[in-house]
């Protein structure tokens, strides 16, 4: 099992030579006719060890025999002291092309199985975990102990180090050696003169001129036999998301090239054709070549040998099974692929995934009858088809779209999908990505729709779970998503709105600034009030004590103005340098503008980032203590977080107090889809904290004046069911605005194909007429000013309170 790695897999203990027609960088020697390292191995013998000896394997890439008389394999430990010598295996004989030969070092007490007949035998006993190998031409004792001086020696043909070795080719030694494991190179047997992206870490699988490999199979390469191995593909899967085999090494499963990955996760998938009849076991599996391009082709008949593991993309996802290491022989090419599986409304259960009490699911028995994940877990590496599907998450720039096959699940308005509970979750959604990276991905909005068929692989990654790596794209239809605009407010309405402007700081491009100023200006019909969340200092992320944001708000409401808007004024309090979460160096806060035209900002001294500002019970009524102000900004809930901005304004002569939030992110909650479930939301844990301390100052204002107007709004980064907002509504303080409207317009906010809310408004007892919009012109968009929709309440701030006179 391995979480998060670098994708690179390491043998411990075996050296293999390869013959490589590829040049060397200059810093050793070309080896376009010579031989190159393939596979160091020292663990042989060691406590756990299943080889008894050490070796070290070369391979030929050429298309002549290379002659190896003469030669030697020398060993020199990790880090050298000045008494230490390199030790000298001499060679004899020579390497077919393609094939592999074999040095035998010194044996250990441990271990049960031998290696195959060694083409040169020697009596080095290597370390497991650190050493360099160096193929000599000749056999005398190389005296270099630094990676520079033997760059200079031209008698070094290849060279290895491993583990933390000193000498070493490139960046760094190739890492992960132990008593079980090697390092090789992948199946291209590329040599860059890197190490440590030349070699990954895996099972040992020691190979002789011969072919024969440990155990007496043979003759045929290592993991390059011709005839099929013992295992087939759902031996490997097995029936549960973890595999059986799950560290063991493979050898001959066979199987037939449905995509080829050449980019990031290098490597490609293969399928059998003669699945079995048990629906939990897959017949996909996807084989991991690290640094190497995979040297296969769809259509391919392949047998694939090497070591089997469960990746984990992170500690609370789902795994990923793979066949790491590969050595492939391929059989045949051009042969018809697998039908794919249909995946579609009548597929895909309706019930999301088993419980496990909040611990891992990963030893459960699949259901894929009953459970949508696991029905996508079954199909893992499968290929699959989806035909028709809307899109519910807009191409991002990642080039990834999320549709649904389930057309009637829970569709809002215009034509997202829409999360409404934490049980109820919507099992049609799957991430498409494709694997043709020739033709730019299609920029598809909500609503619009792959039509035809799409037809890929089934994967996992961290970044949303099961996804459709496609090898055939449907077309795009276009359904022409409009950008919203919401109604001019009357001149007795105090129009206030809310908007995530996602990191806007002076240094970024004008194009930013105009288009969030013409949402400002047009979509939202020049508000009275804007209450701004992630607005940073005005060299945005640089660490140099900067805190004010004067020149961030100066040109963007001058693109107001440019835009058809008023020109706001704004107050915020500026924060403590780095004491308000965001990202580093930005100091990001909450920012009210207001049109001075329209309505008043009643300052008040005494605010600053520190001050906690409080209700103050008049003869006039209730008042601020300072506004601007914040609420009790020394609170352990408000630790790395956003403040709250709270402002007192006056509208028609009426006071009006308004509170701009940004609650903590979820970041480090366990994901939807990941192997613990139900997943722990342990961000929440802080914003419930920070609701209850918004929701005791309106109770503070409220106790005051029952009939206070209060209008509190911004990113609670949370949602209309949650704990956190129900929390800040308690005891009827607050009533949260997005309830108001019809249940499929409860959105602005879309992840990972699900919209929700994030963003919310929500009013106080005191205001009893009120209109209110989500102004939808952003997140169901590709192209995307913030990440967030604004919403916007207008208000009329002279309407009789019910039950008051």
């Amino acid at each position: 099992m391995h979480i998060s790695r670098p994708r690179s897999v390491l043998l411990a203990g075996a050296v293999t030579v390869t013959l490589s027609a590829t040049a060397l960088p200059a810093a050793f020697a070309a080896p376009s006719s010579t031989a190159v390292i393939s596979e160091v191995y020292g663990g042989g013998g060691n406590s756990g060890a299943t080889l008894t000896r050490d070796f070290v394997e070369l391979a030929n890439a050429g298309s002549a025999a290379y002659d190896l008389s003469g030669f030697s394999v020398q060993y020199l430990p990790g880090t050298p002291s000045a008494g230490s010598l390199w030790q000298v295996s001499a060679l004899t004989g020579s390497v077919a092309p393609g094939g592999r030969y074999l040095v035998a070092e010194a044996a250990g007490t441990g271990g049960t199985v031998a290696l195959p007949t060694p083409d040169a035998t020697g009596t080095v006993a290597m370390s497991a975990t650190s050493g360099t190998i160096a193929l000599v031409s000749g056999t005398t004792p190389l005296t270099c102990k630094t990676a520079a001086d033997c760059a200079a020696d031209t008698r070094i043909v290849d060279l290895v180090g491993y583990g933390s070795a000193v000498v070493r080719e490139g960046s760094g030694p190739a890492t992960g050696t132990s008593a079980t494991a090697s390092v090789a190179r992948g199946t291209s047997l590329a040599d860059t003169d890197d190490n440590a992206a030349d070699l990954t870490a895996g099972a040992a699988t020691p190979v002789n001129t011969a072919g024969e490999t440990s155990g007496g199979s043979g003759p045929g390469d290592p993991g390059n036999p011709t005839e099929p191995g013992p295992v087939r593909i759902h031996d490997i899967q097995g029936t549960t998301r973890v595999s059986p085999l799950d560290g063991q090494s493979v050898t001959g499963v066979p199987g037939v090239v449905t995509a080829v990955r050449t980019s990031g996760s290098r490597g490609f998938w293969i399928q059998d054709a003669a699945p079995d009849a048990d629906a939990r076991t897959g017949e996909g599996v996807f084989v991991y070549t690290g640094s190497a391009a995979p040297a296969v082709a769809v259509g391919d008949a392949v047998l694939v040998s090497g070591k089997v593991d469960e990746y984990y993309p992170s500690a609370t996802t789902q795994s990923i099974t793979e066949i790491t290491a590969p050595r492939v022989t391929v059989l045949s090419s051009g042969n018809a692929l697998p039908a794919p599986v249909v995946l579609d409304a009548a597929s895909v259960p309706g019930a999301y995934v088993p419980s496990a009490g909040g611990g891992s699911i990963d030893a459960l028995p699949l259901d894929p009858a009953t459970y949508a994940l696991d029905r996508y877990e079954s199909l893992e590496g499968t290929r699959v088809e989806i035909a028709d599907t809307r899109v519910t998450g807009a191409t991002t720039a990642y080039g990834e779209v999320w549709v649904t096959v389930k057309p009637n699940e829970n569709p809002t308005r215009r034509g997202g999908t829409l999360y409404s509970s934490y049980t109820d979750q919507n099992t049609g959604r799957i991430k498409v990505m494709s694997l043709d990276t020739t033709r730019p991905f299609p920029a598809a909005n909500v609503g619009d729709v792959l039509s035809g068929t799409t037809t890929g692989v089934l994967d996992y990654d961290s970044f949303g779970g099961y996804n459709l790596q496609a090898t055939e794209l449907g077309t795009l239809t276009d359904h022409h998503l409009r950008r919203e605009v919401t109604r001019k407010q009357k001149d007795k309405e105090l129009a206030v709105a809310t908007y995530n402007v996602e990191n806007l700081d002076a240094l970024d491009q004008q194009a930013k600034f105009d288009t969030l100023a013409q949402g400002v200006a047009v979509n939202l019909s020049s508000p009275d009030i804007v209450s701004l969340e992630e607005i940073q200092d005005d060299n945005g992320a640089v660490s140099d004590g900067t805190v004010g944001s004067e020149a961030t708000l100066k040109r963007f409401t001058d693109a107001i103005v440019a835009a058809g808007g008023p020109q706001y004024a704004w107050r915020y309090i500026a924060p403590e340098d780095g004491k308000d979460g965001g990202e580093p160096g930005g100091n990001i806060r909450n920012v009210f503008l207001f049109n001075p035209e329209r309505v008043e900002f009643v300052d008040r001294p005494g605010g600053d980032a520190t001050t906690a500002v409080t209700a103050v019970d008049t003869r006039k009524g209730v008042t601020l203590s300072a506004s601007p102000g914040r609420i009790n900004p020394t609170s352990d809930a408000w630790d790395d977080s956003r403040k709250p901005l709270v402002g007192e304004f006056r509208f028609h002569g009426k006071p009006v107090f308004v509170i701009g939030n940004h609650f903590a992110s979820k970041g480090g909650d366990q994901p939807l889809h990941g192997r613990y479930q139900e997943p722990t939301r342990s961000s929440e844990t802080k914003r419930v904290k920070q609701a209850a301390e918004v929701n005791t100052f309106v109770k503070s204002l409220l106790a005051a004046d029952k009939s206070a107007r209060v209008i509190a709004l911004g990113d609670l980064n949370d949602f209309a069911f949650s704990p956190t907002v129900q929390k800040l509504a308690s005891d009827g303080a607050l009533k949260p605005l997005i309830t108001t409207l019809p249940t499929n317009e409860q959105y602005s906010y879309v992840y990972e194909g699900n919209s929700q809310t994030l963003d919310h408004i929500l009013t106080s007892p005191g205001i009893c007429r009120f209109d209110y919009d989500v102004v939808h012109i952003n997140a169901e968009f590709a192209d995307q000013a913030s990440d967030h929709d604004p919403q916007i309440v207008r208000v009329d701030v002279n309407a009789p309170v019910q039950g008051h006179h």
